[in-house]
């Protein structure tokens, strides 16, 4: 599942477009996965990721990764270019929509505006309950507002602020918005997800790259559980400066943010699962820690990399292993 040289042509385009930006996330054409068991030998679902509401995450996109795990999984994975309907939603077995906004650019006021008409919402609610599967996966702002309706059709909270925790730091990633759940510290919950089929399957380390808190319904399981030193942060177009260890290390706030009404997340969650009627559901504060993605920029110039791997592209985590335990859930494949 792992990769060759990283090509340099690409990199240096890459890099010419970091110079004027902080951070920048670029799929890793690398990646290959390599599944020693997949899950489905004798059928195979179709998986239909949602394109057309303005999604960051598309199959060609920074989810061609995730693409590439499924299908060798044995599932077949379609984009989904059309508004939600029950003609269309009847012709998949999973939906997955990830991070949809109100407007073709996420950095305009608008793009806050609900993604979805409300007839969207209610055949996809409807769709769930007589048997289909849902990967909901929405980050903080804007995509948290956008997708707030159709979150709260299954009983769903986002919390629409930046998800941190002050203390359990991916040290990969040197940035209290990437947080590292682990089985050894509690925070990764009791659920078929998380234990896989067998051992090889369990899961014992994943991380986030940045995201949301959520809160599901009663009966909800959780997944990845929040810890007593994480922390919502309002977002705002400093937060992320804000929330940069070195910053908190100038002001002396090691164990809280420097972001005026922060409020704690204890007890909160970064991932969930429940039934719903006859369907499954999956609802994930992040969705790149399902992609297979290079991070460019500073913090990898700080550290004399070209590139710092992120969410499938991490070969010392369980973020490929989650990925496909989470689809094979949906896919009944998994109990």
């Amino acid at each position: 599942m792992r990769r060759t040289l990283v090509p340099a042509l690409l990199l240096a385009l890459a890099a010419a477009t970091a110079q004027a930006q902080p951070q920048v996330q670029v799929p890793d054409t690398t990646y290959v996965p390599r599944v020693a068991k997949p899950a489905f030998t004798k059928r195979h679902p179709v998986v239909m990721v949602d394109e057309a509401h303005h999604n960051l995450f598309t199959i060609a996109g920074l989810y061609r990764g995730l693409a590439a795990l499924l299908e060798a999984d044995g599932l077949r994975v379609v984009p989904g270019v059309q508004p939600f309907s029950r003609p269309l939603l009847d012709g998949c077995e999973i939906l997955v929509v990830a991070d949809a906004s109100g407007a073709e650019r996420p950095d305009v006021p608008t793009a806050r505006n609900p993604a979805f008409r409300p007839s969207e919402c209610d055949v996809v609610r409807d769709w769930v309950r007589e048997g289909g599967s849902l990967l909901l996966i929405a980050d903080f702002a804007p995509f948290a507002s956008a997708m707030d309706s159709l979150a709260r059709r299954f009983g769903v909270d986002m919390g629409k602020s930046y998800a941190v925790d002050t203390r359990r730091v991916d040290p990969e990633m040197n940035n209290i918005g990437c947080i590292l759940y682990t089985r050894a510290l509690g925070m990764l919950g009791d659920h078929p997800i998380l234990r896989g089929r067998d051992r090889e399957e369990r899961i014992e380390r994943v991380t986030t790259f940045s995201g949301q808190s959520l809160a599901g319904p009663r009966g909800s399981r959780g997944l990845l559980r929040m810890g007593p030193s994480s922390w919502d942060v309002p977002f705002t177009q400093d937060s992320r400066r804000e929330t940069d260890p070195r910053a908190r290390a100038r002001a002396d706030t090691t164990s809280v943010p420097v972001t005026p009404g922060s409020v704690p997340a204890t007890g909160r969650l970064q991932g969930l699962a429940f039934a719903f009627g006859r369907g499954r559901v999956v609802v994930l504060g992040d969705g790149a820690m399902l992609a297979a993605q290079w991070l460019l920029g500073d913090e990898a110039r700080r550290r004399g990399r070209d590139y710092l791997p992120i969410g499938l592209s991490r070969p010392d985590l369980d973020n490929e292993q989650f990925a496909l335990n989470v689809v094979r859930w949906l896919g009944r494949a998994l109990d």
